[in-house]
Order: structure tokens, then C-alpha cells, then sequence
């Protein structure tokens, strides 16, 4: 039997290295959460070769004395956590004291560092974790350190590593989430002699996005805010509008009391929130910032403090969720009619004003809108609110096409006519008045023209009429009812399909379906939803039973939603006979006044033509 060996101590310093410093990226992140813990206002990260040649962070916190200098890299040497108890609220990106051991072990590094209040400071350089010199030097308060040469004594984590190009991008966005993190923290980031970002460190979350992800980020983004200043759990921050969704998760930032993490939880809060108004494989952009009472989350659960645990993750997902809800729940039009205000960020990236003068400012799905007029004292007053009749009054399910909408509202009274121009093009092109929409009429059998705001709406009439079926559908309480059809319809579902059928027929009976098996695999649907065709039934009846099937706890909600998608879908307005006039202008009224933006699926229901994007079309301004 192999004998046990003691480590070498400079092997166990390798092994832990390991742990903590993967990639230079490692490095750049924990340099920056010491450079914060210390209470620095700015710090500079200079990068080159990747990061493997050269990691300089510069910062002006409070500085190291040349005692705490001459222990501060021993591992598990730390100013932040004096005994167990600290371990119960830690309050500090930092905390275990193995950062500038483990990164010291494999490179050489450069220390100058002066305490604040001091007149001197010290010098050191290290290599592979051994002091090397220290003396004392003149130096501004704060810290620089310079990492070279780093895995210079382990090859085999050397060559691992990717290109200069790759690592280097990977430090920058490394330096760029601890920046994220940190509003009131002026970061900027130069990587190879040229600046990638840098932040005005104002200490406004908005000023960090525009700075760090870039302004078609930030105009496409809502904010979010629950909980109130002093509650034990707050959340806020930004979320992405459903109509500026992307192909991958890279986008979304998540932090607790300012330590960047990566959280399935609320991940899943956040993209839950999106359902049926973000397209399939699309995903939100987000920067959400919890604020936890230190005692309440575990942060040292992951060698590299990236993941936590929340004493109360129903708590944690339901903030997020419900903020992330209401910001994409807040009134706003579904679409910009007009030319997009101006918006009032000021140089160096801080973005737009607080609005102190008392005006409104309001996060619409094109940006951040400033408008300069005070608030209105009710909300239904305001201009985003316009007038539109409710919808499916009557007690049962009848989606007949003739009877899908109330009677028509009486016509607006007539205006008065505009008073006559010089020029008669002139008079042609004045912008419509505002009220409401007026139906042009019909393109291609499908798309519904509507003049409204100054502005050409084009809507997708099935899309549209089909998320105001599954809203109506959606708000009934009651159990969706059941109709028996005329001729039983057979289907052969899949295997996995007919077992969730055998194994489901309760939950599949309270969404409307009443079914038996008929042998050899066979089933025989004998009655379904109410307002679907019998081959849309059985279709529906197969889609459900999958979905059950792929659930690892079969969710009735989930499934019930699911299939009032498709009972909406197949009872729409289709392409194709043009519909009655009174149905055209629910719909555009519906539309325009915002309560329907996208399909149940999440595709857009309209798409807007400004009066300035047609005059560019045709040459009228340049």
C-alpha cells in the first residue's frame, strides 16, 4: 500500500494557486476586490500579452503599512475576518486571505503601497512567493501591484492557457464585472497601451451600464426596483426590453451586495418573468443588484466566490421575478411614434439626468424618455394611456369570429378642418392628429394598416387577436370547459406521449380533454377544449401530454397555459378573407394603446413606419 506523504509546502501553494487562479482573469478579479475591500474611489488595470505577461492594478485606498506589506502574502493572511464568527456576515468581497498568496506563488510580483496618513511607503518584489527585497520608497497613498510572468513555474498550467487575445478579453471582462459590481467605483481598464472602458464612478447603476455595456444596451434596457431603503431584501437594477432579446445569456449580470455571481435561481426568476413575450431561443439582457442582509447568504461555497446560498431562495427568486415582472408590466406604448427625444446622458459615460426638477422620466422599450411635463395626478391620465374597451364581457368561451369583440364604440366627434397651406403638399404632409387609430384597411389578407400618432402601424392581425384570446383565457378562473365532438377523433400518439396520457388523464381531464385508449397504442379523443377544430384537438391533446411528460413534476398551470396558447392560436382571425371593419379597429385600438405588444409565443405584433423614416424613403429629407 502506497505510503502518505506531507506535502511540500510550496506544492500545497501550487495546488491551492490552482484553486483560486485559473486563468490571468482570476488574478485581474481578485486584485480589483482588494483594491475595493480597501475602500479605493479609482482604480486603473493595465494589461498586456494576455494578462500573462504583465497584470498591473493600481489603486488609492487606505495602503498597507510595511508591517501588514511583509505578512500580506502568507496565505490565509487577512484584515477582513478575525475569527469564526466573521464567517456568519461577511460583509467583504474578501475574506479568506489566500488571493495574493496564491497569485504570488506563481509569478513575480511588484509592490508599492503607502498607508493613508503616511509620509513613506515601502517597496517589495516577490517571486514565487519568496520576499525578495523590501524597502522603504516614496509613493502616492494606495496600492499598485504588478503580477508578470504569471504560471512562469508550472508549465502544465501555462499551456493551457488560450491566446493573448482570448485571455486578454477575458480579463477585461473580468475587470468589467467588478466594475458592474461597483458603481461608486471609478474603473478604468487598458489593455495593451489602449483603453477598453472606463467608468465615471458616480455611483448611479444607470452611468456604469452605459459606460460598461454601451449605449444600444442601455437605451434598450427597463428598470427594475423592489422592496424598500432598510428592507432585509431588496432588488434592482435593469432588465432588458422583450423586443432587444438576444442569442445567448452573456448579457445577464448578476450581483449580491456587490459580489458578481453566477445564480441559477435568478436566472430562472428573471427569464420566467419573459414568458410569452420573448421569442423561443431568445434570451434578456439584465444587471440585477440584490441587496441581502449579510447573515442571510453563504458566500463561501465555491473556491472562487462566484456562487452563494440564500438562506430563504423563495425570498431571492421572488424579488427578482416580481421586479423584473413589473418593470415589463409598467405602462408604456408598445411602440415610439414620434422622433426619440434626446436623451440627456452627459460626458464620460454618465447617463441621463435624475429628473430633481420634479419631471417625469419614463423607461420606454426604444430607451430612457425624459418627459418634461410633471406627472399626472392619476394614472389613467397620463399619455401612455389611451382609451380601449374591454374585451370578452360575455360568461363562456364562444371565440365565434362575429362575436369576439363588444359593439364598436361610437366615432370620435369630428375636428375641425386644418386651416389651408401655401403649398398643397404641404397640406398633405402634416403629421395625423392624435386620438385614436384609424384603420386604412388591409395588406395581403393578413396585416392591418393603421394611421396613428403621426405614424403607419402595421399589425399582424392573427398575431395580435390571438394574444388577446390567451389573455382572455388566461383570466378566467374558472376550469377550461369541455366539449364533446360530433365525431370521435383517433390519434397514435408517441411512445413517451402515451404514457404521460396514461399517467396524466386527471390533469389532462381538467384541461378539457376526455380521451380512452383504443388499443394497439391507439387513443380515442371524445371531447376537448372548447373553441378548438377536432384535428386541432387531437394535435393539442399530444403537445400537452409531451409537455407534462418533460416536466419532472407534472405542473397543471404550465400545462394549462401551454394549451390555451394553441386553443388562441387555432381560434385567431386567419390569413387570408378580409375581416369585418369593427374587428379591424378592436384590434388596432387593442395595439395601439399598448395592452397587446406580443403574441402568446412572443413574436411582435406591429411594427411602426415613422413619418420621418417615410419621408427619408422617398427623399424628402436627406
Amino acid at each position: 500500500m502506497p505510503r502518505i506523504n506531507i506535502l511540500a509546502p510550496h506544492v500545497a501553494d501550487l495546488i491551492a494557486a490552482g484553486e483560486v487562479v485559473e486563468r490571468p482573469a482570476s488574478a485581474v478579479k481578485e486584485l480589483i476586490e482588494n483594491a475595493v475591500d480597501a475602500g479605493a474611489r479609482n482604480i486603473t488595470v493595465e494589461l498586456a500579452g494576455g494578462g500573462s505577461e504583465l497584470i498591473r492594478v493600481t489603486d488609492d485606498g487606505c495602503g498597507m503599512s510595511p508591517e501588514d506589506a511583509g505578512v500580506a502574502f502568507l496565505r490565509h493572511a487577512t484584515s477582513k475576518l478575525a475569527d469564526e464568527r466573521g464567517l456568519e456576515a461577511i460583509g467583504t468581497l474578501g475574506f479568506r486571505g489566500e488571493a495574493l498568496a496564491a497569485i504570488s506563488s506563481v509569478s513575480h510580483i511588484e509592490l508599492t503601497t503607502c498607508e493613508r496618513g503616511r509620509g513613506e511607503g515601502v517597496y517589495m518584489t516577490l517571486e514565487a512567493g519568496d520576499i525578495r527585497e523590501m524597502r522603504p520608497a516614496g509613493a502616492p497613498e494606495g496600492t499598485s501591484i504588478a503580477v508578470r510572468g504569471l504560471f512562469f513555474n508550472t508549465p502544465a498550467r501555462r499551456k493551457f492557457l488560450k491566446s493573448d487575445r482570448a485571455e486578454g478579453a477575458a480579463c477585461v471582462q473580468a475587470a468589467l464585472r467588478c466594475a458592474l459590481g461597483r458603481p461608486d467605483v471609478s474603473v478604468r481598464c487598458i489593455r495593451d497601451g489602449r483603453e477598453e472602458f472606463f467608468t465615471p464612478g458616480d455611483g448611479r447603476p444607470e452611468s456604469a451600464v452605459y459606460a460598461l455595456l454601451g449605449r444600444e444596451t442601455a437605451l434598450a434596457m427597463l428598470p427594475v426596483s423592489s422592496g424598500l431603503e432598510g428592507d432585509a431584501l431588496r432588488a434592482g437594477g435593469f432588465t432588458g426590453s422583450p423586443s432587444a432579446g438576444r442569442g445567448s445569456r452573456s448579457a445577464q449580470y448578476f450581483f449580491v451586495n456587490g459580489r458578481h455571481i453566477k445564480s441559477q435561481l435568478l436566472q430562472a426568476a428573471v427569464e420566467q418573468a419573459y414568458k410569452g413575450t420573448l421569442l423561443t431561443g431568445r434570451f434578456p439582457a439584465c444587471v440585477i443588484y440584490l441587496t441581502v442582509n449579510p447573515a442571510a447568504v453563504d458566500v463561501n461555497v465555491h473556491p472562487a466566490k462566484t456562487e452563494v446560498k440564500f438562506s430563504d431562495e423563495r425570498a431571492a427568486f421572488n424579488a427578482v421575478h416580481y421586479a423584473v415582472l413589473g418593470a415589463l408590466e409598467a405602462e408604456r406604448p408598445p411602440v415610439e411614434y414620434a422622433e426619440r427625444p434626446a436623451v440627456s446622458f452627459v460626458s464620460g459615460g454618465a447617463a441621463l439626468s435624475a429628473g430633481e426638477d420634479g419631471s417625469a422620466r419614463r423607461f420606454y422599450p426604444g430607451g430612457f424618455i425624459r418627459r418634461d411635463a410633471a406627472p399626472p395626478e392619476r394614472e389613467d391620465e397620463s399619455e401612455a394611456t389611451l382609451s380601449a374597451p374591454r374585451l370578452f364581457e360575455q360568461t363562456g368561451l364562444d371565440l365565434a369570429p362575429s362575436r369576439r369583440f363588444p359593439a364598436p364604440a361610437p366615432p370620435p366627434e369630428p375636428r375641425s378642418p386644418a386651416p389651408e397651406r401655401e403649398r398643397e403638399d404641404a397640406k398633405a404632409a402634416a403629421p395625423a392628429p392624435t386620438g385614436e387609430p384609424r384603420v386604412i384597411g388591409e395588406a395581403l389578407g393578413l396585416y392591418i394598416l393603421v394611421q396613428h400618432e403621426g405614424a403607419l402601424v402595421i399589425i399582424d392581425k392573427h398575431a395580435a387577436h390571438e394574444r388577446m384570446l390567451y389573455d382572455a383565457l388566461m383570466s378566467r378562473d374558472a376550469p377550461v370547459h369541455s366539449q364533446a365532438l360530433l365525431t370521435p377523433e383517433a390519434l397514435r400518439p408517441s411512445a413517451g406521449a402515451a404514457a404521460s396520457l396514461d399517467a396524466n388523464a386527471e390533469a389532462l381531464s381538467a384541461l378539457g380533454f376526455e380521451y380512452e385508449p383504443f388499443g394497439h397504442g391507439a387513443y380515442i379523443l371524445r371531447a376537448a377544449p372548447a373553441g378548438l377544430s377536432p384535428g386541432a384537438a387531437a394535435a393539442a391533446l399530444e403537445e400537452a401530454a409531451e409537455a407534462l411528460a418533460a416536466s419532472r413534476t407534472p405542473d397543471i398551470a404550465s400545462a394549462r397555459a401551454e394549451l390555451l396558447k394553441t386553443v388562441a392560436c387555432k381560434a385567431a382571425i386567419k390569413a387570408g378573407p378580409s375581416s369585418e371593419p369593427e374587428e379591424l379597429q378592436r384590434l388596432a385600438e387593442a395595439v395601439c394603446s399598448g395592452r397587446v405588444r406580443n403574441c402568446p409565443h412572443g413574436r411582435p405584433v406591429a411594427w411602426v413606419l415613422t413619418r420621418k423614416e417615410l419621408d427619408r424613403q422617398f427623399k424628402r429629407i436627406l
